[in-house]
């Protein structure tokens, strides 16, 4: 679970809600059904024009993955990586057949599979990096669809309020309705705005930030599967992969062994 989205999206809502409460208002004008219809309904609207269905209806499994994503732990990959080269330096490539059962990494479980199985250093490199090829697309394209929800919901906001005050100016004949009319209208705007910089464009650049940390650590495994494959060291396999972390949080031989 990643908490510091949590944390962010409940203090964005603690703090408008404050607002509210230490400015005197009244939770009940902040609600408008018709404004909520207008937003979501355009938002959605647009979308589905810019995307297929099936894309569009990924986004409550998108939005739960910058949620709930659990980021690679680039350590126990490096310790895992020089403990395989490990095996293979003292009994062979073969000898990793049997600690196949044992990883939980498909990327890697991949990796050594097909290092086991011969497969040459070219191959193994261009089946690997067309994995990471892919994987990134598909972020992309999860990136795309919040960033595009983010795009149209103020602008739907927008035409929400234009609505509105075209309503209320054709109604003039009552002063009375102007004040709450004009307070829907405005409605609109407020919730595209919500909608957008609370939501929808955080969570978009907290998915590239994810994408971009299960790029690097599948790159760290490619790495790593070469170098095992061209029977490296594991010394000198450690020293290269450990230049992907800080030098405060490299990796040393008596952790591996440990």
């Amino acid at each position: 679970m990643d908490v510091a989205t949590l944390c962010g999206l409940s203090l964005a809502v603690a703090m408008i809600v404050t607002s509210i409460v230490m400015g005197g208002g009244n939770f009940s004008a902040f609600w408008d059904g018709t404004s909520l219809l207008v937003v979501l309904g355009g938002t959605v609207g647009a979308v589905l024009v810019c995307f297929p269905l099936k894309t569009v209806l990924r986004t409550p499994r998108i939005m739960t993955k910058t949620m709930f994503h659990e980021p690679p732990n680039y350590r126990d990959l490096i310790q895992q990586i020089v403990a395989l080269a490990t095996v293979a330096r003292r009994d062979g490539l073969l000898a990793l057949e049997k600690k196949l059962t044992g990883i939980s990494d498909p990327f890697v479980r991949q990796g050594v599979q097909m290092a086991v199985d011969g497969t040459r250093a070219e191959v193994i490199e261009d089946v690997m990096r067309t994995e990471i090829e892919a994987m990134a697309v598909r972020h992309k394209e999860g990136k795309g669809l919040l960033d595009q929800l983010g795009r149209y919901a103020p602008a739907f906001g927008m035409i929400g309020t234009l609505l509105g005050l075209i309503i209320m100016l054709g109604n003039m004949s009552d002063p009375s309705t102007i004040g709450s009319g004009m307070a829907v209208a405005l409605t609109t705007t407020l919730y595209g705005a919500i909608l957008s910089y609370a939501s929808f464009l955080p969570l978009a650049e907290k998915l590239a930030y994810f994408s971009k940390q299960e790029v690097v650590a599948r790159e760290l495994v490619l790495r790593g599967i070469l170098a095992i494959q061209s029977g490296e060291n594991p010394r000198v396999i450690e020293q290269k992969l450990n230049t992907f972390l800080p030098p405060l949080s490299r990796v040393s031989r008596q952790q591996v062994r440990s």
